[in-house]
């Protein structure tokens, strides 16, 4: 069996986002012939623990894990957060507006941590797996960020051992949506440029989830890069026969939304939309809200700005492998997009579990970006721009009013983005390079 190292920061029991996409890969990497090999921190600042993801860990997987040294403790006596407050990534900040030392802590993150606060980590770990890999050889290495030290790991191994690499970014590295917010230095900001377009031109392979994504990596780059995007488990979308829907008996209708909904994704049009088809007489049931997932103070605000506090409810974590049941026993699902310079290119891993629900897909942002594409091709649901107050409301009333009843079964029969399909775009790639 060929071997390939995989530097991620994120691994279980570590939860979120940042873990799913190869977590699911190693899945089924050995079935198509290739050990995964796991390189990552054994004391990471993780967003969540989440003990059910463990069994997806194939069990000729090896797992190395090494410590690291992060500045976040530094970071919570300085703002004033407890000792074990989460650190949110993407400028969300689930109890307060930020103040001055939050600020100045930004400031200092952007401009002194480069590429990100995991640089510590970066020359340990190349020290390390330049030995490792003299007594355990591997055929491939992937590195996958953000964190985009991951990269700068993977990028002196293959100048010091010549072993093919593909570079996999599940996010961008400049256009990430939050970059603006950094508030770097002229400096600063050069020097991310150059680490970014120095691992694009070194890797022997660059890959990243979505099309427009692939398009400005290739403009900045001078490259081809390939697009496999995130996808759904089929085992995690089978019915948990353990589950109880926490739905009210009276059976309102239920629109839920699974993730971090940070200031960016929360749209005024939403929030305005529930009220206007709350207070519709022609609505069939009352609609409500739940946000599983940490939100932003400013979420908060927005539903209490139209008195709809009453309809929300927050819910702050659920494991990964009760998700797929919560999607498939709503009534819509909420997809909102940042509304960021780089919203076309929002593609985030949360929709193909969403597709694979069957349950219609609400989604605001860009109606021309790729998770547009994604539900027009899936025939999933709809995208509505930012200010489309009157679409919004009007699908709102017409999924209440069971336009959908007897075409969920059928809407969503595509396979095309389950993860063991779209594994073979890397085997594919794996094998080329060798």
């Amino acid at each position: 069996m060929k071997r390939v190292l995989i530097i991620t920061y994120y691994w279980p029991p570590s939860g979120g986002a940042g873990v799913q996409r190869w977590l699911k890969f190693a899945k089924y990497l050995p079935e198509n012939g290739w050990q995964p090999v796991i390189y990552t921190p054994e004391n990471p600042e993780a967003p969540a623990e989440d003990l059910s993801l463990l069994k997806d860990i194939p069990p000729s997987c090896e797992v190395i894990k090494r410590r690291i040294f992060e500045p976040y403790s530094f970071y919570r006596i300085f703002t004033g957060r407890g000792s074990g407050e989460k650190v949110n990534a993407g400028f969300l900040d689930e109890g307060r507006s930020p103040g001055l030392k939050d600020k100045m802590a930004v400031w200092v993150r952007g401009n002194l941590f480069i590429p990100d606060a995991r640089r510590f980590w970066i020359k340990p770990s190349i020290r390390f797996l330049q030995q490792y890999l003299k007594q355990h050889p591997v055929d491939v290495i992937v590195s996958t960020g953000p964190p985009h030290s991951m990269h700068l790991i993977a990028r002196a191994l293959k100048k010091r051992t010549g072993i093919p690499w593909v570079a996999d970014f599940r996010d961008p590295w400049t256009g990430i949506d939050f970059y603006h917010q950094l508030m770097l230095s002229k400096y600063a900001d050069k020097r991310h440029h150059k680490l970014e377009k120095e691992v694009l031109v070194a890797a022997d392979r660059v890959v990243t989830v979505g099309w427009e994504g692939a398009r400005e990596l290739s403009e900045i780059g001078g490259r081809h890069v390939d697009v496999i995007t995130n996808g759904y488990d089929q085992d995690d979308v089978a019915d948990d026969e353990e589950f109880i829907d926490p739905v009210r008996e009276d059976r309102d209708f239920v629109i839920r939304h699974v993730g971090a909904m940070n200031k960016d994704r929360n749209h005024d049009v939403f929030w305005r939309a529930l009220r206007e088809v709350n207070l519709d007489s022609g609505a069939k049931r009352k609609v409500r809200v739940e946000l599983i997932g940490k939100s932003d103070a400013a979420v908060r605000k927005s539903i209490e700005k139209y008195d709809m506090l009453d309809y929300v409810e927050f819910i702050s974590y659920i494991p990964h492998n009760k998700i797929g049941s919560l999607l498939k026993h709503a009534d819509m699902l909420y997809l909102p997009i940042n509304n960021t310079p780089n919203a076309k290119g929002i593609l985030t891993g949360k929709i193909f579990e969403y597709l694979a629900s069957g349950t219609p897909v609400l989604g605001v942002g860009p109606i021309d970006g790729d998770a547009a594409r994604v539900l027009l091709e899936s025939n999933a649901g709809q995208m509505f721009d930012f200010d489309d107050f009157e679409g919004v409301v009007a699908w709102m009333l017409d999924v209440n009013l069971s336009h959908f009843v007897g075409q969920k079964a059928q809407r969503n029969n595509n396979t095309d983005f389950q993860r063991k399909k779209l594994l073979k775009g890397y085997v594919d790639i794996f094998n080329e390079l060798l």
